[in-house]
């Protein structure tokens, strides 16, 4: 059985507990106890979150844990000289050490991420990587493991960071099984941007937000105006001014939008050449994909898939 603990302070964010879930729910897959997890802190007793809801914890001790999870506060909290050395110390103690969110910067502070990648919430990548230029910060990850040490995003991708560790310890099929229990809608992969295409147009109503899920479900088809409309239940010339007025862009850049987020995700998380990728996510041929690439990010796929594996990106193309 491993020990896994939550290292908590006052001020945590509430939300990060949801990954106490991950490790309760690999128990009832597994049906058996393959984690026991614990709340720790410096003091002990009730620690108060940033909402105010305290909950109870046992002070930090000789007790040897496998995986520690430092959890971030809503912003960046200076970390008391108590919880610095405690995490210094879990280097040699523990055989993982993680953070999510803004836990990323007591894990910098105990010197733990010098010269590895890390993440954090988008909002306060930059500040992380200004205040510690040691560390390798990669802003738009939903999370990343860099040896034994793994942190994530912000919010939500607390639960990716555990499945991830959850699969890392008892392989992807228990992993999956915990994700339908919790009615997580799909596991992210640690290369997946913190910014959705889906999210960031924002459609008002139930029509074009159906027909958006039906294109990313689809993205090998052709995905004219016609089918989206028909998707949508509307004539296509309806189709094209609501998608404009609730959207603020065409269709078609849009598709292209969803295409390139999940061919960059590919990219990224798999082994495929390009010329799958391509394909799998609609563009037809790698040069019409390296075109896109280039007017969304600035840099082809391959130097994003260099870049996501720690090494250095091509020439530009």
């Amino acid at each position: 059985m491993q020990r896994i603990g939550f290292v908590i302070f006052p001020g945590f964010q509430m939300m990060n507990l949801a990954a106490l879930t991950v490790f309760e729910f690999a128990n009832i897959a597994a049906a058996e106890q393959l984690y026991e997890v614990r709340l720790l802190s410096e003091t002990g007793g009730p620690v108060p979150s940033s909402i105010g809801v305290a909950v109870d914890s046992e002070a930090f001790g000789q007790a040897r844990f496998d995986t520690l999870v430092v959890v971030g506060p809503n912003g960046v909290a200076e970390a008391s000289e108590g919880l610095v050395a405690f995490i210094r110390h879990a280097r040699t103690a523990s055989r993982r050490v993680a953070a999510s969110c803004t836990g990323a910067f007591i894990l910098a502070e105990a010197g733990l991420l010098d010269g590895r990648r890390a993440t954090t919430h988008w909002f306060y990548a930059l500040d992380l990587a200004r205040q510690y230029p040691a560390v390798r910060v990669d802003e738009d990850r939903i999370f990343v493991a860099d040896g034994p040490v793994w942190t994530s995003a912000g919010m939500s991708a607390c639960i990716d960071l555990a499945l991830a560790l959850v699969e890392d310890d008892l392989g992807p099929a228990l992993a999956r099984d915990v994700a339908r229990k919790l009615v997580v809608y799909h596991r992210r992969a640690g290369g997946q941007s913190q910014h959705s295409t889906l999210l960031e147009l924002q459609p008002k109503s139930d029509r074009i937000q159906s027909a958006l899920t039906y294109a990313r479900h689809n993205l090998r088809s052709e995905l004219s105006v016609e089918q989206l409309a028909e998707a949508a239940s509307l004539s296509p010339r309806q189709f094209s001014r609501v998608f404009r007025s609730e959207t603020g862009q065409s269709p078609a850049k849009a598709i292209e939008q969803l295409r390139v987020e999940t061919a960059r995700l590919m990219m990224e998380s798999t082994r495929h050449p390009i010329e799958i990728v391509a394909y799998e996510t609609g563009f037809a041929d790698r040069e019409r994909m390296r075109r896109a690439f280039l007017r969304a990010f600035g840099q082809p796929p391959q130097a994003m898939r260099r870049a996501a594996r720690g090494g250095a990106p091509p020439p530009p193309a």
